[in-house]
């Protein structure tokens, strides 16, 4: 009974650890100069983990409602990124605990013009399709609320992951007399189909971490001791030591699945899969193979 009692108290104080470590790696990680000079979106590098860097959204106060300007730098967070050699995986994420996007800041809102809500909406477009677009692997990391624009801005990625306790997930639109306007009939329609899609907007249902996995929506939930961003990050790791120009080339394939029909679209992929052939990372993953270790990848 002794020993019993002893061992799950040792359990639960490596899982109080466990928490601690992931809260304070979460943290740590937002103390950048990007936080600091006040900005509401800006990224960041991961210096422990080379090709993985975090754009982050920084508007703790408003849960990280989509404003004017943290649209404007969001945009200019995208447009570094899609000629940066360096970042191989980007993880769009918070700077603080317990938030994602809690969609359009709706107090900006009420005080914008119809001309400045027009110009909104087309730079809310043009920045969702630019983080669609980019060449390398995207993932959302939803460690708080991703409503509305908040949760289209996760479509946008290439995948999401959800904290475990997030309980707020969804399009509820229909309800303040819209409907999603930044691409999510259009983005959560091909993710899940035309009904699963019709169900979650036409009953405004917002979901929880493990009801949205269930569904589709999201693509991992992150076990309890830890956080969307630590399941984000290990699998950004992961994409990391693979080949950059083969992971471009791969998302350039899988992406124009649905506009291509199947011939057209294995066509595309032998024209993606050619010019690897050619590459210095080839080379090097087949002498790695033949010398029995890890392959160096130089995106050449």
């Amino acid at each position: 009974m002794i020993l019993t009692t002893l061992r799950l108290t040792s359990l639960n104080a490596r899982r109080t650890v466990a928490v601690r470590c992931a809260t304070r790696r979460f943290i740590q990680t937002s103390q950048t100069q990007g936080s600091a000079n006040g900005a509401e979106a800006y990224l960041e590098p991961d210096g422990n983990h080379p090709g993985v860097t975090s754009l982050l959204l920084n508007r703790p106060k408003a849960k990280n409602a989509i404003s004017l300007r943290l649209l404007k730098e969001f945009q200019e967070c995208l447009d570094t990124v899609q000629f940066d050699k360096n970042t191989r995986v980007l993880v769009v994420r918070s700077s603080t605990v317990g938030s994602f996007c809690a969609g359009a800041d709706l107090i900006e809102r009420a005080s914008m013009t119809k001309a400045q809500v027009d110009k909104f909406l087309i730079d809310l477009r043009r920045a969702l399709g630019t983080l669609e677009s980019l060449p390398v692997p995207t993932i959302a990391a939803i460690d708080g609320p991703a409503l509305g624009g908040g949760l289209e801005l996760g479509l946008a990625c290439d995948l999401r992951v959800a904290g475990h306790a997030v309980t707020k997930i969804g399009l509820p639109e229909v309800k303040l007399g819209i409907i999603p306007g930044a691409g999510g009939t259009q983005r959560l329609t091909r993710l899940l189909g035309l009904a699963k899609a019709k169900d979650l907007i036409f009953t405004a249902r917002v979901l929880t971490a493990a009801e949205a996995h269930q569904i589709g929506v999201v693509d991992y939930v992150s076990d309890p001791e830890t956080t969307a961003y630590d399941k984000a990050l290990q699998l950004a790791q992961q994409m990391s030591a693979n080949a950059p120009l083969a992971l471009k080339a791969a998302k350039q394939a899988i992406s124009r699945v649905p506009e291509l029909g199947l011939e057209s679209g294995l066509d595309f992929e032998r024209a993606s899969y050619e010019p690897l052939l050619h590459t210095k990372d080839r080379l090097e993953a087949l002498q790695a193979f033949k010398e029995k270790r890890a392959p160096v990848f130089k995106g050449e």
